[in-house]
């Protein structure tokens, strides 16, 4: 697995307000000089999955409402029994699955316990 070199602490400076380690990641793809297509498809992934997240966080509408609710379940769950599956996806870029949701739930500033129990809520209900 290729090493992590992207480390966000809060408070950090170095970086612009808004800019996610994930976004920065994938920015070292967009200058590299070529990128194997496999690897452009995943980083495709999860770019857009991290973008609906954190465009409709807050929305009100149906719609963004079920798009942040898509992105949430994928990004959320763990494992990786589907070749595509988060932790799939970023394991093959490189990335530490646990840090990137911990990373976007900061960015929403949900802790991340209270972010566990709802997950664990949501499922629990749905199983229901």
């Amino acid at each position: 697995m290729a090493k992590n070199i992207f480390t966000i602490t809060p408070g950090d400076t170095s970086t612009s307000g808004d800019t996610s380690m994930v976004e920065q990641y994938l920015d070292t793809f967009r200058r590299g000089e070529h990128l194997d297509p496999e690897k452009s498809l995943l980083a495709a992934i999860l770019e857009d999955a991290v973008g609906e997240y954190r465009k409709y966080n807050r929305a009100h509408d149906p719609n963004g409402k079920k798009r942040f609710r898509e992105a949430e379940e994928w990004i959320m769950r763990g494992g990786n029994d589907w070749i595509f599956s988060f932790d799939n996806v970023c394991d093959l870029l490189g990335l530490d699955a646990e840090y990137v949701r911990r990373g976007l739930r900061e960015t929403l500033g949900i802790p991340a316990e209270e972010e566990n129990r709802l997950h664990r809520d949501k499922m629990r209900r749905r199983a229901a």
